[in-house]
């Protein structure tokens, strides 16, 4: 695991060095380097245009991990220390807030062009407290190991988002009789033709919800260059994948989107826990859709020593948007559990603060935390797997000792 030595280090030496976005592409001050808990794990902790140092899983395109300690600074994620995901490296490296715009068109009554002046100033905004995870966040830590970028727990997130609900755009250029999808596509592009744009697709009626965000900000500043300057669209309650940044287009369709990023890539099994046997693949899959639920403690790292007595620990806990309602903790194991209290309920897609006190005796001690959310779910006691290593989930261990 990343130490909050390990990244405070990385800060001093970043401090000097500058990460420039050039024509070249994206390159990054050398800070130091972490060590995540599975093989071949060792990150280069760097520091990108806006970032403190992140660990790098890679530089083209920009994967930027945020170390697991950030977790324990608040509930809310600094702009600075946010993951980035990218999946093409034609990452834009000018784009002028006076000239751009949102295009929409497709299956509507009169296509429409909304600059970001008009974006922020001729509709009524919202705000939004959400999540927003990687489908691959903990990738790394699936046994037996997949294919793609391997994550620790820090591919996740959570912010405050203030823009314009998506369905005010929609509503404004006319949604055509027919329409079934909304299709979303940004700024990023692929390197060589052969490689498919990202875009990405929502269901009509879920675009319609009004909780789907058009935002132009991020914990009340301008959303950083490398999470989707200056307009992002947020899904919330629904992995990353979906949350297009540098958002140039809106395109509703008639029948549904099967482009490369929505057949095949970013699917999982076509059942209720999206998983199979290791080793053996799904016989149908589906897009990947909302969180499953999570908690983790963020006090304590695995691997720390602690003195006998009472232990404080404290932790987050996040679902798809059913909203915590309950976390238990464990210093034995899973042999007992004990209630944690709830800190400010942020909202149901928010990150929720959790506490308690454990007594600890010395020796080897296995510390435990689940989650329970509005309608029952709860982590399975062992991890679930599938090929494309998405949506992990499972009651998390950290291992202590006492002395």
């Amino acid at each position: 695991m990343v130490t909050r030595r390990q990244v405070l280090g990385a800060s001093a030496r970043a401090a000097a060095a500058v990460g420039i976005l050039g024509g070249a592409g994206l390159r990054a001050a050398f800070a130091d380097v972490a060590r995540l808990p599975f093989a071949n794990g060792e990150r280069e902790l760097v520091a990108y245009p806006g970032k403190r140092p992140l660990l790098r899983l890679t530089a083209r395109p920009p994967q930027l991990e945020t170390p697991f300690s950030v977790f324990d600074e608040g509930v809310i994620t600094p702009n600075d220390a946010f993951f980035v995901r990218y999946h093409l490296a034609g990452v834009p490296t000018e784009i002028d807030p006076d000239t751009y715009a949102i295009e929409i068109g497709g299956l509507v009554n009169t296509p429409v062009r909304v600059g970001l002046a008009e974006l922020k100033s001729a509709y009524e905004p919202v705000e939004i407290t959400a999540v927003n995870q990687c489908s691959g966040n903990s990738r790394g830590l699936f046994t037996p190991r997949v294919g793609g970028g391997q994550a620790g727990n820090g591919m996740m997130g959570c912010a405050v988002w203030k823009g314009v609900p998506l369905r005010a755009l929609l509503e404004k250029a006319g949604v055509g009789e027919g329409a079934a999808q909304v299709v979303f596509d940004g700024l990023d592009g692929p390197v060589i033709d052969k490689t498919p744009d990202f875009r990405k697709a929502l269901g009509i009626d879920h675009a319609l919800d009004g909780e789907v965000m058009v935002a132009y900000q991020m914990n009340g500043e301008d959303i950083p260059w490398l999470n989707g300057y200056p307009v992002k669209l947020v899904v919330p309650g629904y992995y990353g994948t979906y949350w297009v940044k540098h958002l140039s287009t809106i395109t509703v369709v008639e029948k549904p989107f099967e482009d490369f990023w929505m057949k095949p890539a970013y699917r999982v099994p076509a059942n209720a826990c999206a998983c199979v046997e290791p080793g053996t693949k799904p016989a149908a899959t589906v897009p990947i859709g909302r969180f499953s639920i999570r908690s983790f403690i963020t006090s304590v790292e695995d691997g720390a020593t602690v003195p006998a007595g009472t232990l404080a620990l404290r932790g987050i806990a996040f679902d798809g948007g059913y909203g915590v309602t309950e976390v238990d903790v464990s210093a034995d194991g899973g042999r007992s559990w004990q209630s944690a209290a709830l800190g400010e309920d942020l909202g149901r897609y928010a990150f929720r603060e959790w506490t308690t006190s454990l007594a600890v005796a010395k020796g080897e001690r296995t510390l435990m935390v689940r989650a329970v959310n509005r309608i029952g779910q709860s982590q399975p006691t062992e991890p679930l797997w599938n090929p494309s290593g998405y949506m992990r989930d499972v009651v998390e261990t950290t291992r202590i000792t006492v002395n």
